[in-house]
């Protein structure tokens, strides 16, 4: 994948969306890419998702995607990573996705954050770091994961994200720092080029 990662700053879902099915349409003619930004607010649900899981959306859009998963918020302050790329093994995939964010996020200070396979996601300590939901289609991905870089509190009065009560930590809470999702963009880039680029064809 090499230096086919693009930082798009803040860009609204259906956008990216579009790029991303772009980006699928030549990596099945042969070469990969990923797409990174920060969108305005925006409700996802996934395939199975509830919709009783959104509790009060007030005027933030909804749309329903074809990835898997269940209801998430996206928003400013919150890093959207988007590889599309060929591959055999989802839970390979995710795993070495995962795997860059949290070398990321301790490069910049938050050390300690992890890949768990359920529920799925990033975890630290105790509380999600970062949301998934793929789509695979003719062995391609889109959609991807959500990182929490300083995603306001308040977000998430908005939903039960991915259906569970569960805690909601973000990268500025964790190193005890403020910190730009553009800065962050920059530094997972080329950790996710050589996670997912640098794997053997199909992984």
């Amino acid at each position: 994948m090499a230096e086919t990662w693009q930082w798009l700053g803040r860009a609204e879902f259906r956008r990216v969306l579009a790029d991303q099915l772009a980006t699928r349409e030549r990596v099945w003619a042969g070469g990969p890419g990923a797409v990174l930004c920060e969108h305005p607010p925006v409700i996802t649900l996934g395939r199975s998702a509830t919709p009783a899981n959104i509790v009060d959306a007030g005027d933030i859009p909804v749309e329903r995607i074809e990835r898997g998963g269940e209801v998430t918020y996206h928003g400013p302050g919150q890093l959207m990573i988007y590889p599309v790329v060929r591959l055999r093994s989802v839970v390979a995939f995710l795993e070495r996705v995962a795997g860059a964010i949290a070398d990321t996020c301790a490069a910049l200070g938050a050390p300690g954050a992890a890949w768990r396979r359920d529920p799925a996601g990033v975890w630290l300590d105790g509380r999600k770091l970062a949301a998934c939901g793929i789509h695979v289609a003719r062995g391609v991905s889109v959609h991807g994961f959500a990182l929490n870089v300083d995603t306001p509190v308040r977000a998430w009065r908005a939903i039960r994200p991915c259906g569970l009560d569960v805690a909601q930590v973000s990268l500025a809470q964790a190193r005890g720092a403020p910190i730009g999702v553009d800065e962050v963009a920059r530094e997972l880039g080329p950790r996710l080029v050589d996670a997912v680029g640098a794997a053997p064809p199909g992984v």
